[in-house]
């Protein structure tokens, strides 16, 4: 038997920012636990409105997936992750990934190396949030005797976002898990590819020698008139595949994800789901 996963809400980067809180009250009120954020260019940032449903909610844990990296200081990175962990212990779950590569080749930010960049700002932003001062000199990120004046008490854990094996290397060897959002080709679950990245990203633990094992979420997109019983069972299957955390959204698989009211409506589908 696995456990049963955390099913989260995903408000993604259609989401008007105005609306974020009453939506992230609405799933809390609904008996979620958890809510996800995308920071899309050119749309919401993934700090500030994840600052602000912190504020605004009492238990919800709020997710980040995820950070571009090419946008982001290390330094700056960590300094916004240890300071949401500081006010919200336990609540924030942020993921750092390589971003849409054409997006960062509009801002000017494209590197040679994407996967040089993100081991590099993981090893980094990690190490700062343990409260270790850091002197590096890699081929993107420099420090010098960068420390953190307050590290948070309960570190946030750091997640990396993939699909190539070698980022999903990454994930295993130096973050606290992988944030999977390629396991529902057009909204239909494949345990087999989800259980293949785990495997991926385990492998890469355990060679690294470390202790425990690295948590796993999974984003699930649904067509927006799914069944909370249907979506129960895709969730099911990624649960049986390994997966601790799915988080879903409505939409996105025959068209672009759903935002205002839509997203309303949705809470209440994967709060049936989560009680079934």
């Amino acid at each position: 038997m696995h456990p049963e996963p955390v099913i989260a809400l995903i408000q993604p980067a259609d989401q008007p920012p105005d609306r974020m809180l009453a939506a992230a009250r609405a799933a809390e009120e609904a008996g979620l636990e958890e809510v996800w954020l995308w920071e899309d260019c050119f749309a919401a940032s993934g700090i500030a409105p994840a600052a602000a449903i912190l504020s605004a909610t009492e238990r919800l844990r709020v997710g980040i997936g995820l950070l571009p990296v090419p946008l982001r200081l290390p330094s700056l990175t960590a300094m916004e992750i240890g300071t949401l962990g500081a006010m919200f212990p336990g609540r924030f779950l942020p993921g750092m990934g390589h971003g849409v590569q054409d997006w960062m080749g509009q801002v000017g930010a494209r590197v040679a190396s994407p996967v040089t960049l993100l081991r590099e700002q993981v090893r980094a932003v990690r190490a700062l949030l343990h409260g270790a001062e850091v002197t590096t000199d890699g081929r993107y990120v420099e420090l010098d005797r960068v420390r953190l004046r307050f590290p948070p008490d309960v570190v946030p854990p750091v997640l990396v976002g993939g699909r190539g094996p070698r980022t999903l290397a990454v994930a295993g060897e130096l973050a606290d898990g992988v944030i999977l959002d390629d396991v529902a080709p057009r909204g239909v679950v494949d345990p087999a590819r989800a259980a293949q990245a785990i495997e991926a990203v385990t492998a890469a633990w355990a060679d690294a020698g470390r202790e425990g094992r690295p948590e796993v979420v999974a984003f699930l997109p649904t067509a927006e008139n799914v069944t909370s019983g249907q979506a129960a069972e895709q969730i099911g299957l990624l649960a049986a595949a390994g997966v601790h955390r799915v988080a879903a959204f409505a939409g996105g698989v025959d068209e672009p994800p759903a935002s205002g009211d839509r997203v309303t409506a949705f809470i209440h589908t994967l709060a049936e789901a989560a009680r079934s």
